[in-house]
């Protein structure tokens, strides 16, 4: 809805336009040109500030910093919004940290374009996402050594380097990590890949495992090998050629009907587009935040992806986790740290993301920690790297009527919305479609409300997820706990895998009113630590959940229908399903396919 400030309140207004000029007083008639020259204007106004973004492609030569000084003050607000927000006469504002690539020539068939020193991990072509070139192998009959691989074939010897790198998807059923190559060098007949470090270290030190009498040292041939200009055969793909220092080329594969003079290709620059610190009471109204990317996973450090958000980084110890008493064991890392976000929140307060979209971005969308009352609602994520929205330790936060689609492009792992040590917060009447593990996880935590939320086609690449997951205490009393009711699980695809999942030692949870569809398993209620004061009741599946005739101790189980055939199943489930799902007036749940472009 628009902005309607208190009545008699004075309020500052400033436009802001790429078309603009920062010396102009930022009037409807001479806006400013950029929103940084915005902010310091709305840091020395008095009362309600709004900032009216106009229509086109706000580019940020460098994050967006907010701090304290940038709160709203003496219970006024400060607005940035599209203008025209909520009207029909609302324009499209994207703020994007993007390059467009130009100088385009053509060899073989294959666009190409000198770059200079510009790395980035992710393209867009005309609005559409470019997926890096790889191959679904290591070339040749290979094996793994202390220090990397060894092969047969001596293809790896024409790889340009740095810049090429391993993917071990399923390296635990619920992990995908990267690696980098350091070398590749000649060994006798063979050829040896030599890994970067500390990584690969890393990952021997913590992907190790036992189930079924099968044991894992370390992670073993990777499941895909991307970024080097020999994998260019798939149109749509790209690769970023950094053989030569500070003269790195960006090589393009093009679709049919594509053509450089006419085609715009943006490549994401910022890994970071805005940043509050001790903030609050600020709201984002209507805007498109577009085109960052994360450069951590390149490094010699690796992406070493252990659960949900979380990674490892050589920090703290690794311990050996029993499941099964002499049959399976596991490693888990004591610290990990969280994917970083193109929009970072760091303990603020009051603030408000409403009807926005989070679009093309490498990394996690929106990322929280600490401080309280957010709200983000009515927003759309789509074509992420990794999650929509990521909460951490953060008191009253409000996720709600929210579209979340193709979360987790590149860090599979990634659930499209994650809890982690919050109090108080609420997730409700969200669709989250199409991401390749859960659909909401939520770690240790108090009072947390998942609610009323659709979930489908969630668990697309990974397994051992759920549609909602829930692990470790959740509160000390039924009172504290966590509810999780009305919500709505159809489609969870990969085998392995459980609709409601209470997981890990989870305690104080009601399990209320949820219809689960056809996911491999409904729910389970023996894990490994116990689950203790779970209740799973009024609940409507398809199949019997896993110990649902042998319920542990920890669980209360009752009043749970699992109807006989699929009229009796949709009759028992309508009421519930008819109430989950998006709350806007007139919107289906289908995505948008606007242009971003501006």
């Amino acid at each position: 809805m628009p902005y309607t400030r208190k009545a008699g309140t004075a309020m500052a207004e400033f436009y802001v336009s790429p078309t603009g000029d920062d010396t102009a007083p930022g009037s409807l008639e001479r806006p400013f040109a950029t929103i940084e020259r915005a902010r310091r204007a709305a840091r020395q106004a008095a009362g309600d500030v709004v900032v009216h973004l106009r229509a086109g492609t706000h580019v940020l030569a460098e994050p967006l910093h907010l701090t304290g000084d940038d709160s709203g003050r003496d219970g006024h607000r400060i607005v940035y919004r599209a203008h025209g927000y909520g009207t029909d006469r609302q324009e499209h504002a994207v703020v994007s940290g993007g390059r467009e690539i130009t100088g385009w020539t053509e060899r073989q068939g294959v666009w190409l374009a000198e770059v200079g020193d510009l790395d980035t991990r992710q393209l867009t072509v005309d609005g559409r996402r470019a997926e890096r070139a790889g191959v679904d192998a290591l070339p040749g009959d290979a094996r793994r050594t202390v220090t990397g691989y060894v092969t047969d074939s001596a293809a790896p010897l024409a790889w340009r380097l740095p810049g090429v790198e391993f993917v071990y998807r399923g390296v635990y059923p619920w992990t995908e990590a990267r690696c980098p190559v350091a070398a590749v060098d000649r060994d006798g007949g063979s050829t040896a890949i030599t890994m970067a470090q500390p990584a690969f270290g890393w990952a021997i030190d913590l992907y190790n495992s036992a189930w079924e009498g099968q044991v894992t040292a370390g992670p073993g041939l990777p499941t895909r090998v991307e970024n080097d200009p020999s994998f260019l055969t798939e149109p749509g793909t790209f690769v970023l050629d950094r053989s030569r220092p500070g003269d790195h080329v960006l090589h393009y594969l093009p679709r049919p009907g594509e053509h450089p003079s006419r085609t715009r290709v943006v490549a994401p620059v910022l890994e970071t587009l805005l940043r509050a610190t001790d903030t609050r009471d600020v709201s984002f109204l209507g805007i498109v935040f577009a085109d960052a990317t994360w450069l951590r996973p390149g490094t010699e450090r690796g992406f070493l992806h252990y659960h949900g958000s979380g990674y490892y980084d050589g920090e703290g110890d690794i311990d050996k986790v029993v499941i099964v008493e002499g049959q399976a064991w596991v490693t888990v890392p004591t610290r990990t740290r969280t994917i970083p976000a193109g929009v970072v929140l760091e303990d603020t307060a009051g603030m408000r993301f409403e009807g926005c979209r989070f679009t093309r971005l490498g990394a996690t969308a929106l990322g929280a920690s600490g401080g309280s009352d957010l709200t983000v609602r009515g927003c759309d994520f789509d074509t992420l790297a990794a999650s929509a929205v990521t909460i951490t330790g953060t008191r009253r936060a409000l996720i709600e009527d929210n579209l979340i689609q193709r979360a987790g492009l590149d860090y599979s792992g990634s659930p499209g919305i994650a809890l982690l040590d919050t109090v108080g917060c609420t997730v409700a009447h969200n669709h989250v479609t199409d991401v390749p593990h859960c659909g909401i996880a939520a770690g240790p935590g108090r009072g947390t409300r998942i609610t009323r939320n659709l979930l489908t086609r969630t668990m697309g690449v990974l397994a051992d997820g759920g549609g909602v997951y829930v692990a470790g205490p959740q509160g000390d009393s039924a009172d504290t706990g966590a509810v999780i009711s009305g919500n709505v699980i159809e489609d969870t695809l990969t085998p392995y895998n459980f609709g409601l999942y209470t997981d890990y030692g989870a305690a104080w949870v009601k399990v209320e009113g949820n219809v689960v569809a056809r996911a491999d398993n409904t729910a389970v209620l023996h894990v490994s630590p116990p689950l203790e004061h779970v209740v799973y009741r009024g609940n409507v599946w398809d199949a019997d959940p896993l110990g649902g005739d042998d319920v542990p101790a920890g669980v209360t189980y009752e009043g749970n229908a699992t109807p006989a055939d699929e009229k009796e199943f949709d009759a028992a489930a309508a009421g519930i399903r008819a109430a989950a799902g998006l709350l806007r007036g007139g919107r289906t749940t289908r995505p948008r396919t606007g242009s971003v472009h501006g």
